[in-house]
């Protein structure tokens, strides 16, 4: 009785196996460009990071928006140091799922500090409010997400 033992091939046919795959995987990968970074990423990481700055000052500040839907309603409260001695600003309304309806505003706080957005011809759904303002050259920024609902 001649009986054949398999286990040396088997043993060899998963080395190839393993190697063969291990090949193709080095190829494969080899093949396929993979750009991490941004050809202006440095650049970008310090707009990045002046944007976390001016949030972080207007939290700091006491800058703040809110939507009154009763009134249909953003109200923007700015610091009242603030008042007066903004260097410039803009308030954009931006819709995610439509931007032909994203509206913007310049910022004209009243003598309390507030600039109130009248909402009721805009389209129910979600909606960010950006915030950007300057005073004596430094950037404040609010971003925040609402919902408008139908009336």
């Amino acid at each position: 009785m001649n009986t054949r033992n398999f286990w040396p091939l088997g043993i060899i046919f998963a080395f190839v196996a393993f190697i063969g795959g291990t090949v193709a995987l080095i190829v494969i990968a080899g093949s396929n460009p993979s750009e991490l970074v941004k050809p202006d990423y440095y650049e970008a990481e310090i707009r990045y990071q002046r944007e976390l700055d001016g949030l972080q000052r207007a939290r700091s500040a006491g800058g703040a928006v809110s939507y009154d839907a009763a009134r249909r309603e953003v109200v923007v409260l700015f610091p009242r140091d603030h008042i007066g001695r903004h260097d410039s600003g803009e308030i954009i309304l931006y819709r995610p799922s439509a931007s032909n309806e994203d509206r913007s505003f310049a910022v004209t706080p009243d003598v309390d500090g507030r600039q109130v957005l009248d909402v009721s011809g805009l389209p129910a759904g979600p909606w960010s409010v950006r915030v950007s303002w300057q005073v004596d050259g430094v950037d404040y920024l609010i971003n925040e997400r609402i919902i408008i609902r139908d009336s």
